[in-house]
């Protein structure tokens, strides 16, 4: 019985390096709509209200993910665990990221610096389950170092350990993925909401910001993967 557990979590560890490296080279691919973008597209909405919309299709993305890889998993023949955790852990932090960005716009208090600087920074802020904070330079320069790259990898395992049951043949399945990953998201939405609410700059004090292109590697641009699953109108 102790070997049969401890492959699992064997297996889960040694994904969860690649797993980083994955969702690394993902963050600055995702499509973060700015505050006049998401104005426009939920007129009418305060701070809080459109804060509610974000989190509403984010926590909905998240739960899809954890259905459909739940699901595989319950399979007579299931894909290799690891190919499923690097799926999953994968589209959920690109939905999560999304948010954390764009929570950070809904509350003004967008980071200073570029698109890939920014991406950065919510790296941070996504390990940590905190928002950006302006005065830790570590954050805010755009270099990955080894002690943030160390925080990702610790999210990304506790993430894998907990999501771990969600993959076990004929026990669980599609619904405690989807309640998990729905329950994860909700959490650290509420976190980040509670970080930002201490710092938010009212719109109208904000100045206004020139559009931009992400910075991609190779100078494509445009929606990929699972974080354009975030409620759009």
């Amino acid at each position: 019985m102790e070997v049969a557990k401890a492959r699992p979590l064997g297996r889960a560890r040694a994904a969860a390096g690649a797993v980083t490296d994955l969702i690394i080279a993902t963050a600055p691919r995702i499509p973060v709509r700015d505050l006049e973008t998401l104005r426009r597209q939920f007129p009418g909405l305060g701070p809080e209200e459109l804060a509610d919309k974000l989190v509403a299709g984010a926590v909905k993305g998240s739960a899809t993910v954890g259905a459909g890889v739940g699901a595989a998993a319950m399979l007579p023949v299931p894909p290799a665990m690891p190919t499923e955790l690097a799926a999953e852990l994968t589209g959920v932090a690109s939905i999560e990221l999304k948010l954390i960005a764009e929570l950070h716009e809904v509350y003004g208090a967008r980071p200073p610096g570029n698109s890939r600087q920014r991406a950065t920074a919510y790296l941070g802020a996504w390990a940590d389950e905190r928002g950006v904070d302006p005065t830790k330079p570590r954050t805010l320069n755009g270099v990955l170092g080894t002690q943030m790259r160390r925080e990702l990898r610790q999210r990304v395992l506790k993430r894998t350990l907990r999501n771990l049951p969600t993959l076990a043949p004929f026990m669980i399945g599609a619904a405690a993925g989807a309640m998990m990953n729905r329950r994860e998201t909700r959490h650290l939405a509420e976190r980040i909401r509670r970080d930002l609410r201490r710092r938010q700059v009212n719109w109208e004090a904000l100045e206004p910001t020139a559009p931009e292109r992400p910075e991609l590697p190779g100078g494509t641009g445009g929606p990929t993967g699972p974080a354009a699953s975030a409620e759009e109108p």
